[in-house]
């Protein structure tokens, strides 16, 4: 405690000086006060980084050297950590779900279609069950032979027809089991 208070006293009388060379400067404006002016905040900012450093090696009980030397390896291992995580890319799952969205423009509706295709075959092109394929899960053998898009469309087509919404085809298929 007594060496911070001591670090404080040098600071107050350091800061008091520098005002005093200021006031003295500005009231002879001589060369010799302009080449003081120059030089002072060279001397001030010396003063202050001395200061500076001791009262906070007093406060941390360590040099600043080892804190910060410390907390550049932490930062380092973390950039580290953080710079070398894989990108993901974006899956074919996503591609259909965004062209499915593009198409059924309510959100509301196309939530449903969502959960309905999650339910039916999880967003595969390639799922089957039974005589069942591809997403919609429909018995058409040129359904299974379309690529993901053209199933979609296939899908969305056949949902509106037979139950008029996306919401009326995901009731019914809560309510029985298939749609």
């Amino acid at each position: 405690m007594n060496g911070l208070l001591n670090a404080l006293a040098v600071v107050h009388l350091a800061s008091r000086s520098l005002m005093m060379r200021w006031s003295l400067a500005l009231n002879k404006l001589s060369t010799s006060s302009i080449h003081r002016l120059w030089d002072s905040p060279k001397i001030t900012l010396n003063v202050d980084r001395y200061l500076t450093n001791a009262v906070r090696s007093i406060l941390a009980g360590e040099p600043l050297r080892r804190i910060a030397r410390r907390r550049c390896l932490v930062l380092l291992g973390v950039l580290c950590i953080v710079g070398t995580t894989p990108a993901e890319a974006v899956s074919q799952t996503d591609l259909l779900k965004l062209y499915a969205h593009s198409r059924i423009i309510n959100y509301e509706q196309f939530k449903c279609f969502d959960a309905l295709i999650t339910r039916e075959s999880y967003w595969r092109v390639d799922a089957k069950n039974g005589s069942h394929y591809g997403l919609g899960q429909m018995r058409n053998l040129n359904y299974k032979k379309l690529d993901g898009f053209t199933q979609v469309d296939w899908s969305i087509r056949y949902i509106t027809k037979r139950y008029g919404s996306m919401c009326n085809g995901w009731r019914f298929f809560k309510a029985n089991g298939y749609h």
